[in-house]
């Protein structure tokens, strides 16, 4: 089942059950027992600060991204994830993925603050496509020119959101923290970089 989420200047389209629960539970465990999780240095206001969450970058070789300050070089794709990667790119024509950043959130003091992905490597209009794996969260999107239009998505075990068009010129989105939540959550954000 697909769900057309109609925004102001922007393109969702999101996919509840686009795993099933026994390849999203494959998956999830496969990538909770993957050793290269790490917490990076980001720069945030001119500080350094540990990211409140464990990231790795999975991709094709010389793919490095770049964002608040940090540089990541990818690991070649596992067999798992590209086989995911190339079932998530049969629900966009025209795209080839090449980098995947694979966070984790340990529990809900885990989180992502408000940004948008528009750094210049993803190109213009960039795709990001992204599998949720583990305890559900809710997604929030706020509006750049009026932060007081606001969206929330509740990202539930094995599915996809898709975010497309001139979402991340005109939206943020964060992953905030929560005291309801104490179990993993992975999200695996499947991106092209040029």
């Amino acid at each position: 089942m697909r769900e057309i989420i109609n925004l102001q200047d922007a393109e969702l389209e999101y996919f509840p059950n686009f795993l099933n629960e026994q390849e999203a539970d494959a998956t999830y465990e496969f990538l909770m027992e993957w050793s290269t999780w790490k917490q990076d240095k980001i720069k945030l206001f001119g500080k350094d600060i540990l990211q409140p969450r464990l990231t790795t970058l999975f991709g094709e070789k010389g793919k490095t991204y770049k964002y608040s300050g940090l540089e990541m070089s990818p690991i070649s794709f596992p067999d798992e994830l590209n086989e995911l990667k190339i079932k998530v790119e049969k629900k966009i024509s025209g795209i080839k993925f090449n980098v995947c950043l694979a966070n984790l959130y340990r529990d809900g003091n885990d989180s992502m603050g408000w940004h948008a992905d528009d750094e210049k490597e993803l190109g213009v209009k960039p795709v990001i496509a992204s599998v949720s794996l583990g305890a559900e969260r809710i997604f929030h999107l706020k509006h750049k020119k009026d932060p007081t239009v606001r969206h929330k998505i509740r990202l539930q075990h094995g599915s996809l959101l898709i975010m497309k068009g001139k979402t991340q010129e005109f939206w943020k989105h964060q992953l905030p923290k929560t005291k309801k939540i104490v179990s993993p959550r992975i999200n695996l954000t499947f991106r092209k970089i040029y």
